[in-house]
């Protein structure tokens, strides 16, 4: 990312901060931004949350590393990062009327990765996301290896996982990431 891309991400990244502080409460924003700027590869995943309409934001600081966590907060699963079935074994899969690609192939080559169901409830207890759409989650293997995968969202004021077959795809699923820097 060159330095003009990367300064008005940083920007971007400041305000979002600064306007959702209940998020954070008790970090600072100069800590981010020495952590962020340590760690070109983790801004740069982040650039591509948010060209994909993610919207990250910081969402915890990890007890064990230190590390600053950040998921998508956009309201709806990002618009950028819908009709997609679940891995790159589902897209082999399907034969007729073939996504444009896999979430988890999706979120790796950002240098990300998808919320599993605990960093999901975690994201639904900081503010309501995903009423009007849903976001495929990291799925436990003995599911993956049966053929499904896992997804979820919220609905009549509750949060909700579901399952699908992982070849599946809908224009209003997606998939949610998480960075950690």
């Amino acid at each position: 990312m060159d330095a003009e891309r990367r300064g008005a991400l940083l920007v971007i990244l400041r305000d979002r901060f600064e306007s959702n502080i209940q998020r954070h409460a008790g970090v600072s924003w100069l800590d981010v931004l020495e952590r962020l700027e340590a760690r070109p590869a983790a801004l740069d995943a982040l650039g591509a949350m948010e060209a994909s309409g993610g919207e990250p934001d910081l969402v915890a600081v990890d007890g064990g590393s230190g590390a600053f966590v950040f998921f998508d907060c956009s309201p709806e699963s990002p618009a950028g990062r819908r009709s997609l079935c679940y891995d790159r074994a589902a897209l082999d899969e399907r034969k007729e009327h073939r996504p444009a690609g896999d979430a988890v192939s999706a979120a790796a080559s950002m240098g990300a990765e998808l919320l599993t169901e605990d960093e999901y409830r975690y994201l639904q207890g900081l503010g309501e996301f995903d009423l009007k759409t849903s976001s495929w989650i990291r799925t436990p293997e003995p599911v993956r290896a049966l053929g499904g995968a896992l997804f979820m969202d919220r609905r009549y004021g509750r949060v909700f996982v579901y399952h699908n077959s992982a070849s599946s795809y809908y224009g209003v699923r997606g998939y949610r990431a998480s960075v950690r820097a």
